[in-house]
């Protein structure tokens, strides 16, 4: 056999040293990649926005954009670019415009934030893109955003510009949280380069609640481990429209907190076959949790499910993996029924690109954004968006006796 195609092989044995050392380089490089990725001051920065983009995203009449821009009040007029040919305005500008036209879709007066959690068995289900890219939608319409990373892998802290470990340490997570030494989340809030969305960040350390929280279950006779996140998110829900947790690849006890705690749940669920297996699995043990807790006397409603199609392949008609997708795609909906929302989010070099990047559609430079396959994730996106901003209406609705 030629050498050269050998994989790697092991011609010593490997101590716990040389694991140490691995992971001391693995975590080096991933900061270097980030570095380059995000030069010149490694740090992400928000996109800036055109008039069109301004008012195609809030919806508004172009009258009465160029009324304001002539007549601004207490509205940003924005800068004009270098050559003067057209105007561009920043995401906190693009935020004020949101609050003044889109005063009607925010909370009222009275409602509390509505929590939200990604979940999902499996990896690479686009869960936590998925729950960043809702966060950084829910900004642009005007809303305060917190999102919460449950999960010890920190794949969200990590989009929203923060390396878990290296700049994380455990006491910033939820680790204290669930050790029962604080009462709530406000210690570990911090701002992000995202105007409008704060974040409580995670690092691997967090995996330790998985041991702490039955072991405090054991000892503390009135401890109801599946409430702790919910209990320390009380304080700050009258601060923030929405929370959005993105949860663990697993129905950990960490998952199973954010879910007790959230209003709404969202799954991206993949037209694949183990996908779209691993969902019925998830829904199976979710619903003997369910029970247990229905015995214990801890009921609980949900404002809404939702099935979001995500990473969706499309193909000519005569190509086989298009017809699987298509086969499957019908699967999901007589198994989800109604819950499956009206949308799919296409798995396009768009998304692929703003991933491989540290980001998300939404990161998009201007130039990005003109091409057509950004075009078509960002209409998937918005509607997305949309249909999730809809139920959180009624949601608050409902809260406020509306």
């Amino acid at each position: 056999m030629d050498p050269t195609t050998q994989g790697p092989l092991a011609t010593h044995p490997i101590s716990l040293k040389a694991i140490t050392e691995q992971a001391e380089r693995a975590t080096s490089i991933v900061a270097q990649a980030r570095g380059v990725m995000l030069a010149p001051d490694a740090r992400k920065l928000p996109p800036t926005f055109s008039a069109t983009q301004l008012i195609e995203r809030l919806k508004i009449e172009r009258s009465q954009y160029d009324y304001r821009v002539r007549n601004p009040g207490d509205l940003p007029t924005g800068r004009l670019t270098s050559t003067g040919a057209r105007r561009e305005f920043t995401l906190s500008e693009m935020r004020q415009w949101a609050r003044h036209y889109r005063a009607d879709h925010l909370r009222p007066e009275g409602g509390e934030a509505i929590t939200i959690s990604t979940a999902h068995f499996k990896g690479g289900s686009s869960k936590t893109t998925t729950a960043t890219t809702l966060a950084q939608g829910l900004s642009m319409r005007g809303h305060k955003v917190l999102v919460v990373d449950v999960d010890p892998q920190g794949s969200m802290t990590t989009l929203f510009g923060f390396l878990p470990d290296a700049e994380v340490d455990v006491t910033q997570t939820l680790l204290p949280l669930f050790s029962g030494d604080v009462s709530d989340v406000s210690y570990a809030i911090r701002p992000t380069y995202w105007d409008g969305v704060d974040l409580v960040p995670s690092c691997s350390p967090l995996f330790s609640a998985e041991f702490i929280l039955p072991t405090r279950q054991l000892k503390e006779a009135a401890f109801q481990f599946w409430r702790t996140l919910d209990y320390g998110l009380d304080p700050i829900r009258s601060k923030y429209d929405v929370i959005i947790c993105d949860t663990p690849p697993s129905l950990s006890f960490l998952t199973v907190n954010a879910l007790m705690a959230s209003d709404g749940i969202i799954m991206p669920l993949p037209p694949s076959n183990l996908d779209f297996a691993s969902s019925a699995q998830f829904w199976d043990l979710f619903k003997d949790l369910a029970d247990d807790f229905a015995g214990r006397g801890a009921g609980k409603d949900f404002a809404f499910i939702n099935i979001l199609l995500s990473k969706v392949k499309y193909a000519a008609p005569k190509d086989n993996t298009g017809q699987s997708t298509a086969i499957i795609r019908e699967w999901i909906q007589a198994a989800y029924a109604e819950r499956v929302l009206p949308v799919e989010i296409p798995d396009v070099e768009a998304v692929r690109t703003a991933s491989k990047e540290f980001g998300t559609v939404y990161d998009a430079t201007r130039d990005n954004a003109s091409t057509r396959t950004f075009k078509s994730a960002f209409e998937a996106y918005d509607r997305f968006v949309d249909l999730i901003e809809q139920q959180m209406e009624t949601f608050w609705q409902r809260q406020v006796g509306g």
